[in-house]
């Protein structure tokens, strides 16, 4: 079993957004049963809330739950617990990069490193944005995850059915 942790800064939008999508591309493609999924931020603001409002209706319209999420923070443990850790942007990565302890074991990447269409390797928080934000987000994740699940199985860490 692979297990992923999504991050972010608070927890609330983008990495809920990309736990929900990528649980949804692996049910959909028949993998599920192989991943542990999980969300977290680096800033510890929202712990204990579910997503933005206006990210459970965005995923909602593509037929993704995201309402029964909620935010926690990234703690140490994480990285020994998880495989992969997957950044939504360049202030995250750093984040991890300074909370990662000298021996973690996990491959920490930035999330749209395989999104091969996307202009930058940062998801846009959408947070004070409008609701294209949002579709943006989705859109730039829904890639992503095809993109990352790809990889997994082309270096051998899944196997497809």
């Amino acid at each position: 079993m692979v297990s992923l942790l999504f991050v972010c800064l608070g927890n609330i939008c983008r990495s809920p957004t990309a736990e929900g999508i990528f649980r949804a591309t692996c049910q959909h493609r028949g993998l599920l049963d192989q991943f542990r999924i999980d969300s977290a931020g680096t800033a510890g603001w929202h712990v204990g809330k579910p997503p933005d409002t206006r990210a459970i209706w965005a995923a909602r319209g593509r037929d993704v739950d995201l309402s029964m999420l909620r935010a926690r923070q990234v703690e140490a443990g994480d990285f020994e617990n998880f495989d992969f850790i997957l950044a939504m942007d360049e202030s995250n990565i750093e984040d991890l990069i300074s909370m990662r302890p000298q021996h973690s074991s996990a491959h920490l990447h930035r999330f749209l490193e395989f999104n091969q269409s996307a202009n930058s390797l940062d998801v846009p928080d959408p947070y004070y944005g409008g609701d294209e934000d949002f579709e943006l987000v989705l859109d730039l994740i829904t890639k992503a995850s095809e993109g990352f699940l790809d990889h997994l199985i082309a270096t051998g860490h899944i196997e497809s059915n």
